[in-house]
């Protein structure tokens, strides 16, 4: 089903004021409750009396004796059916971990256990299992949490783009109020990053990364022009000896690095006319963009020491 970007939405974007990009201990709601959602257009309806669809009970009941038998516990809950139970855990669960643990599950469950070709029996499933974590991922970037269901399994998303390592001491040195303007820029790019809009979100690394090195100029008072792009400005920082002098002889590696990185990615699928047939900047090309940018913000102002 698609994901519909609706007005209160839009709001929230436009006023939030992101401290950091991914949570990782909070499950709202609203995100719990779309879930649900997301699972029961994937696995089912259980059904009551006479109508209960025996499929779906068994898929809902064969998830609930794993989780009973891997927690040691009876049952998960006081609900009347095994459908219940699972809803209700993932509603109620206080652990994060454990209800990934039922969302993995069930995802696992309608991927691999549900045959296309046997909807019908499993009573008004409405999404195949593509198409179930498809949103299921896609509902975890709009609410900022970090983890997202990759092959069969759920991944935090700290091991796909180095979240620890580089995105938050990216965002901490970028806090710096004379980095304002690239820290803005770098808040846009992970905006539009859980939203879908990869050619935006390179658009804004490639500012991020431009208006870091004109403000290390400005303040180190190295003549640029303020219409410099990245190739520019990448040649004002070493020949001002930004890198330090054991390091020359990797200058020209790292010079080709940054000249061919951020600037070739965004130009290549995300900025410029597309021609007739239109371009695509998958998650893949568009995670790694985010990684070199907050990278390259890091190394260049621990250099500079401002």
């Amino acid at each position: 089903m698609p994901t519909y970007n609706l007005f209160s939405k839009r709001q929230k974007e436009l006023s939030a004021e992101a401290t950091d990009i991914l949570l990782y201990d909070e499950l709202n709601q609203s995100l719990r409750t779309q879930i649900i959602h997301i699972i029961t257009d994937g696995m089912g309806k259980y059904g009551e009396g006479r109508y209960i669809n025996s499929y779906a009970q068994e898929a809902y009941q064969y998830i609930c004796d794993i989780l009973r038998r891997e927690y040691g516990l009876f049952e998960l809950n006081n609900s009347r059916t095994s459908e219940g139970e699972i809803h209700n855990f993932i509603l109620m669960e206080k652990s994060i971990e454990k209800v990934l643990d039922a969302v993995e599950l069930c995802l696992n469950y309608i991927d691999k256990t549900i045959p296309e070709t046997e909807h019908e029996y499993y009573g008004e499933v409405k999404l195949n299992g593509k198409e179930v974590i498809d949103e299921l991922n896609q509902r975890f970037k709009e609410h900022a949490v970090g983890y997202q269901y990759e092959v069969d399994r759920m991944v935090k998303m700290d091991s796909m783009y180095i979240h620890s390592e580089i995105v938050k001491p990216a965002l901490q040195l970028l806090f710096n109020p004379k980095f304002l303007g690239a820290n803005e820029e770098y808040l846009k790019a992970h905006e539009h990053y859980r939203h879908g809009r990869n050619k935006e979100c390179l658009a804004e690394c490639l500012k991020a990364f431009e208006s870091t090195m004109k403000i290390i100029c400005t303040e180190k008072g190295w003549t640029f022009n303020t219409t410099d792009t990245a190739k520019p400005l990448v040649n004002v920082v070493l020949t001002n000896n930004l890198i330090p002098s054991y390091m020359q002889t990797q200058i020209s590696a790292f010079k080709n690095l940054l000249e061919s990185g951020i600037p070739t990615i965004r130009n290549k699928v995300g900025g410029h006319g597309q021609g007739a047939t239109p371009t695509t900047a998958d998650d893949e090309t568009t995670r790694y963009a985010l990684n070199l940018t907050g990278s390259n913000i890091i190394y260049l102002i621990e250099l500079s020491n401002l």
